[in-house]
């Protein structure tokens, strides 16, 4: 038997509790049904069938006191129960019967209130992997009813069984039924003083409440309007999680057609965040009743958010994106890595006739920036789960000469991905002037001996402070100058770093020690290298357990390091960033020659490297070295242009002029020379005697700067 149309002749009265919380907290501790009571009820001739409690053997036996003291029920009695699953098949089979006595053959569940259906039953369902039938996804709310035919009654959120019964005249007598029998009768009897016969309101159960069978995907405008009362915001997901796990989690409640946006974090990647909009706000309430429940192992937070916070995650306004995203109920997919020169012809190719994609190249959408050029993402459209499965077997497969990442993805991702990379600047803005104190010339690390720890998986978030506090008393075995943040293509933090320790002895004890330590809300992985594997790692090599791989720029036998000066070679790329900039740690004014020395070596305004390390570094982008940092060495100087004229003569040091006179680039042919470069620079004014002591440079590249010219580029 399934769940009847709107004129449903028969209901089936049905009501629970479960080992926790009970009435207006129903559901709400995630605590699992023990107890099923019901009847069917004929409305024509106003018969009922045989009223049936069910006793149901939960996981966890244990009843919360108020559950105990309520119901009357003990978890020995629970034990000699059958699961929900061997309940649920005896349900359908009674009711069937029951139908059958009085002649019917459709119902519609009637329940007082929402939660039994919401948040305890589909819930339940979900977490244990049970499918209910049609019949769960229809039911009515007896609260709602009794309001519609007695509109002078309290609101509904206020009313119960017993204010109902009272209303009507009907007694309870809760002392002689057991716990379930008694609200069950009562239910019954109140809608029997609904029927037509009865109550001049002429009352029809007409329009039952729905549960959505799944979520609805679809693209969400920017010009939409979106009731803050509606929106929810779930921190602490998984980060591998989907919008489909999403739904998943909120299951029972019904969720508004691409309402689930799963926000990104600087770097472009989700922050285990995200935020949902549901049809209305009844269903918002009922969803910040799940605050703490869990996904899997982790327990989920639940807030107000508001519809402005909606709009700017998942809206859009690209009719690109809005045409690509019109194709509904399809499986997205995320594509990062792509080589720059990738055609739909190489995505489609790489996919492979296993998963074909939806509408051949009408089913891809390349992520480029506002000047055209491409960013390596690109999004895929799937009919089915079974063609989006067969592509995620293709995660880290190569395509040319790079591996491609796949991840499920969103229709609010595309949105916030395009969204973010159409807005980007082409030229960003210039941070506010800082002194880049260099601190004194130091070695990278080189040899086999394994001094060093490499640290994955940090969060994004975190700083100098951050991993220093993570090492606890190892802190004080770092070498000077001793810890490498790696930074992605972007030039933010990628959530590696490599950390020089004194002595090999050291590095194993801190990868012993620190292996899989929480930092934040995440664990952290910490394995033992040598300087020799961290270099290659700084320059943009991979590291990982099929063993290592130089950058594909050079040749295994060019790849070798030997100590250097530390200069600053004029063909090298100076980068300002404040991705890695960390909160300014006091200083005390006695300390204040120590803290100048020291100052921006966590975080300085320049990347520099020994002459061949920084030649290593403009042969290869795809990470970007960060600039050294030790425990001693944190902090910057923010000071006018007289301040760092004053400070550069003081110390001796070679000093940058004004971050103004620098600029970056980025997305340079990896054949670019040097003449190429200033070549692109024709038209610009250069002063080079501004730069005199700035940077060693050699004879070639002074004859060079020294040329006639009028273009500016370091």
């Amino acid at each position: 038997m399934t769940a009847a149309s709107p004129h449903s002749d028969s209901l089936v009265v049905l009501f629970g509790a479960t080992a926790g919380a009970y009435g207006a907290k129903l559901g709400s501790d995630e605590r699992e049904l023990i107890l099923l009571v019901w009847q069917v009820v004929d409305l024509h001739s106003k018969k009922v069938g045989t009223l049936h409690k069910c006793l149901v053997k939960a996981d966890n036996l244990e009843l919360s006191d108020e559950c105990g003291e309520v119901t009357g029920l003990t978890p020995e009695g629970l034990s000699k129960a059958e699961p929900l699953d061997r309940v649920l098949q005896q349900f359908s089979q009674l009711v069937s019967s029951d139908l059958k006595a009085l002649g019917r053959n459709t119902y519609t569940f009637c329940t007082d209130g929402q939660l039994l259906i919401r948040q305890v039953l589909h819930p339940e369902a979900s977490k244990k992997n049970l499918l209910l039938s049609d019949c769960f996804y229809s039911f009515y709310d007896l609260r709602k009813e009794f309001h519609d035919c007695y509109p002078n009654v309290a609101p509904v959120k206020d009313q119960t069984i017993q204010s109902m019964a009272e209303y009507i005249g009907f007694r309870i007598n809760e002392a002689e039924e057991d716990f379930g029998v008694w609200q069950v009768k009562a239910m019954v009897a109140i809608i029997f003083s609904m029927l037509p016969d009865t109550c001049v309101a002429d009352h029809r159960f007409t329009v039952p409440e729905t549960v959505k069978y799944k979520y609805e995907t679809g693209p969400c405008s920017k010009s939409e309007a979106v009731d803050s009362e509606t929106v929810i915001r779930a921190r602490g997901l998984p980060w591998q999680s989907s919008d489909q796990d999403i739904a998943r989690f909120f299951k029972g409640l019904n969720i508004a057609k691409g309402g689930v946006a799963l926000c990104l974090n600087a770097q472009g990647r989700r922050n285990g965040e995200a935020l949902v909009r549901f049809v209305n706000s009844e269903q918002r309430d009922l969803a910040l009743e799940r605050h703490k429940h869990h996904m899997g192992s982790r327990y989920i937070e639940v807030y107000k958010a508001t519809g402005e916070e909606f709009l700017k995650i998942a809206g859009g306004t690209s009719n690109e994106v809005a045409q690509f995203l019109s194709k509904e109920n399809q499986v997205i997919i995320r594509m990062r890595g792509l080589p720059f020169t990738a055609t739909p012809e190489d995505v489609l190719g790489f996919l492979g006739p296993e998963c074909p994609v939806t509408g051949g190249k009408e089913g891809l959408l390349f992520v480029k920036y506002p000047d055209g050029r491409p960013t390596g993402d690109a999004f895929v459209l799937f009919a089915c789960e079974e063609y989006a499965q067969n592509a995620l077997k293709k995660h880290k497969e190569i395509l040319g000469k790079r591996y491609i990442e796949l991840f499920r993805s969103t229709a609010a991702e595309v949105q916030q991905v395009l969204n973010r990379y159409m807005s980007t600047p082409l030229i960003p803005t210039l941070p506010t002037p800082i002194i880049p104190v260099m601190p004194p010339p130091y070695t990278i690390a080189a040899g086999s001996v394994r001094d060093c720890v490499r640290l994955r998986g940090l969060p994004y978030t975190a700083g100098i402070d951050d991993i220093l506090e993570f090492m606890g008393d190892a802190t004080a075995d770092i070498k000077p100058h001793g810890v490498h943040m790696v930074l992605n293509q972007q030039g933010r933090p990628s959530g590696d770093a490599f950390i020089q320790m004194k002595s090999s002895d050291r590095a194993f004890l801190v990868a012993q020690k620190c292996h899989k330590k929480m930092m934040k809300d995440r664990y952290v992985e910490v394995f033992q290298c040598s300087g020799e594997e961290m270099n290659f790692v700084l320059m943009g090599g991979t590291l990982n357990r099929s063993g290592l791989s130089p950058p594909p720029c050079l040749s295994p036998p060019a790849y070798a390091f030997q100590t250097a000066a530390a200069v600053i070679p004029t063909e090298a790329a100076l980068y300002q960033s404040q991705a890695l900039l960390p909160q300014t740690r006091s200083q005390q004014a006695s300390a204040a020659v120590a803290a100048a020395a020291a100052a921006a070596a966590a975080s300085p305004a320049v990347t520099y490297y020994p002459t061949q390390a920084a030649q290593l570094y403009m042969n290869y982008t795809a990470y970007y070295p960060s600039p050294p940092v030790s425990p001693t060495t944190v902090g910057y100087i923010t000071a006018p242009q007289a301040a760092v004229a004053a400070a550069a003569s003081a110390s001796h040091t070679p000093m940058l002029p004004q971050p103004g006179a620098l600029v970056r680039m980025q997305g340079l042919p990896y054949n670019a020379g040097m003449k190429e470069i200033l070549s692109f620079f024709q038209g610009y004014q250069y002063a080079p005697d501004d730069y005199n002591g700035l940077i060693q440079i050699n004879d070639q590249a002074r004859s060079v700067l020294q040329a006639p010219k009028d273009w500016v580029c370091l």
